[in-house]
C-alpha cells in the first residue's frame, strides 16, 4: 500500500488559520500555535461583546432621548424639567408603545415629532 502524505491538507488548514488572523500583530499573524490561541480568544470576546453591544446601544438611546427632552425645555406639573425617567413613565401610563430606538431617532432627526409626543403625555 502506498504511503499517504498529508502535506496538502495540513497546508490548507494552516493557511485557513493564518487567514483568520490577518491584520494581527507579531507572531499571532504568522505562527500557527499563536494564531490558534488568538482566534480562540477573539471568539470568546466576540461572543461576550455581542451581548454588551445591546446594553451600549440602550444607554446611547437613553442619553439621546434625555438630550432631546432637554432641548425642548418641557417642565412637569411640579415645575421640574422633564427627565428621561419621568418621560418613559408618562409614556407607559399613557400606553404609548414606542421603543427607545425610535424615540432616540426622533430626538435626533425630528424634534418636532418628539415635541408632539411629549405634549400628548404631559
Amino acid at each position: 500500500m502506498a504511503r499517504v502524505k498529508g502535506g496538502v491538507n495540513s497546508a490548507k488548514k494552516r493557511r485557513g488559520i493564518l487567514a483568520m488572523t490577518k491584520g494581527y500583530r507579531f507572531g499571532r499573524s504568522t505562527k500557527v500555535k499563536q494564531a490558534k490561541e488568538a482566534i480562540f480568544h477573539a471568539g470568546k470576546y466576540a461572543f461576550a461583546h455581542r451581548r454588551d453591544k445591546k446594553n451600549d446601544y440602550r444607554k446611547l438611546w437613553n442619553v439621546r432621548i434625555n438630550a432631546g427632552l432637554d432641548t425642548l425645555g418641557t417642565v412637569t406639573k411640579e415645575g421640574k424639567p422633564l427627565s428621561y425617567s419621568r418621560f418613559i413613565g408618562a409614556l407607559n401610563k399613557a400606553e404609548i408603545k414606542i421603543n427607545r430606538k425610535m424615540l432616540s431617532a426622533l430626538a435626533e432627526h425630528s424634534p418636532k415629532t418628539l415635541e408632539r409626543i411629549v405634549a400628548k403625555v404631559s
